[in-house]
């Protein structure tokens, strides 16, 4: 299986290049002129065309126990300064976590995909997707069920009352928020016939084999909807990056965004896209004033082996990036100039970084190690590890949070959040954490 192959890639990485930690972004007016001096190798294009790769993954064994400090990542990234130099203690804070249900389903596959939406948690396992209700952990439905050539489903996110679904198969599926159903297929067939008759509209993408620059032309791996703009951001192990309109579900552009397969995407409230991918690098991509197509702006360079996975703080000033090489970096903007900076490591995972997802003021990250990690940031930009849950069997794939209470004392506030877990093994777990700003406990370990 691919995902096993992959994994087992992202568990022997190993890279000894040196790369430059920051790079700067330029003013929007000289965006043109800098955007080629950084662009020797990547094009910017309605037309770009990319070849297939392949990419991979294998599940293995730690014999090592997580704590909730650790070194492990230290040896492949010895000139990044480690970030998580806090305790529950030190924050005041104490931190109680237990699982509260793991949901199963008759033929377990594996969950590569987990999305939360007002009381409903889709699961996407194999080709399928399961809505469950939170409130009673019952499956309302199935979607995608008719397409078993779909291969796995990727990435599940929610824009104007649809449910997009990014497959094996190269599609994304558009379905319908209330009623389920599905209502198109992207590219739509509108999108093609429009674009067909044209030779200049078809890219190579193999030896022999074109397709039209609006079609993806291998796994579609994310997917991250822009709320400044009418867009939403697919990327995929093509090495494209594509652009699309909500309003009629239009392909506006396609841009070769990296070297190797595009694993991640990440969208700030001001419109900038970041994306992650297996050649090691991190990209950031604008849309200048007056211009119709994305430019590069920055290339991010750290991380020793693949990036699995990206993440932004909630006003988008903070990037978390995970990779094959067990570090969690911390990317900054700085405020006195324009660019991004790495400003340290979280370590603690044995394995590599699978996914990323804020929440919050907290960061919640799961590895191939088959644990979850629970992070905090304080005022100071160092972090602490609450928690490391436990009890999966294999790597964990996907994560999804919502925060469910908070109370607000005289001296005290106290907030809940589930966390909702999807492993290789073919269980979702499902976590209540409860934080306490007045009580200075130990965070607990828990098997579940």
């Amino acid at each position: 299986m691919r995902i096993q192959s992959w994994l087992q890639t992202c568990s022997n990485a190993a890279n000894t290049a040196t790369h430059q930690s920051t790079i700067l972004i330029p003013n929007k007016k000289h965006q043109h002129h800098d955007h080629a001096s950084h662009t020797t190798t990547t094009t910017t294009s309605y037309s770009s065309g990319s070849e297939p790769l392949s990419s991979s993954s294998q599940e293995s064994s730690s014999s090592s126990t997580p704590t909730l400090c650790s070194d492990l990542s230290i040896q492949t990234l010895p000139s990044v300064p480690s970030l998580q130099k806090l305790t529950p203690q030190s924050l005041n804070f104490s931190v109680s976590h237990h699982c509260q249900t793991t949901l199963t389903r008759e033929h377990s596959r594996p969950v590569t995909s987990l999305a939360v939406h007002g009381h409903l948690l889709y699961a996407a396992t194999a080709h399928q997707i399961n809505v469950y209700d939170l409130n009673t952990c019952a499956t309302l439905q199935t979607l995608n069920s008719e397409y078993p050539s779909s291969g796995s489903t990727k990435a599940i996110t929610f824009c104007n009352g649809m449910v997009f679904t990014t497959h094996q198969d190269c599609k994304i599926r558009v379905w319908h928020f209330n009623k389920h159903r599905m209502l198109t297929a992207l590219p739509t067939i509108n999108d093609r016939l429009r674009r067909f008759l044209l030779p200049k509209n078809y890219v190579t993408v193999r030896r022999h084999q074109k397709r039209l620059w609006i079609e993806h032309a291998d796994a579609v791996t994310g997917l991250a909807v822009s709320e400044v703009n009418d867009f939403i951001y697919s990327v995929s192990w093509d090495k494209t990056l594509k652009v699309w309109r909500v309003s009629d579900l239009r392909c506006l552009e396609s841009v070769k965004a990296h070297e190797d397969a595009v694993n991640a995407v990440a969208v700030s409230k001001d419109g900038t896209v970041y994306t992650g991918s297996a050649d090691r690098r991190i990209r950031v991509w604008a849309k200048p004033n007056g211009e119709k197509r994305h430019a590069l702006v920055a290339t991010l360079e750290k991380h020793r082996s693949a990036v699995n996975a990206l993440a932004l703080n909630d006003d988008g000033s903070i990037l978390f990036s995970g990779a094959c090489d067990r570090s969690i970096l911390v990317w900054e903007r700085e405020d006195s100039a324009n660019h991004m900076v790495v400003c340290g490591a979280l370590r603690g995972h044995h394995k590599a970084i699978l996914c990323l997802i804020n929440v919050s003021d907290l960061l919640l990250s799961g590895s191939a190690d088959r644990t979850v990690r629970v992070w905090k940031r304080a005022f100071d930009g160092q972090f602490c590890c609450l928690a490391v849950l436990e009890g999966h069997r294999k790597p964990v794939k996907s994560l999804a949070a919502a925060v469910q209470e908070s109370h607000q004392g005289e001296d005290s506030q106290n907030d809940t959040v589930s966390i909702f877990s999807g492993s290789l093994d073919g269980e979702i777990k499902i976590w209540k954490v409860s934080l306490a700003s007045s009580l200075p406990l130990p965070p607990q370990k828990l098997n579940c």
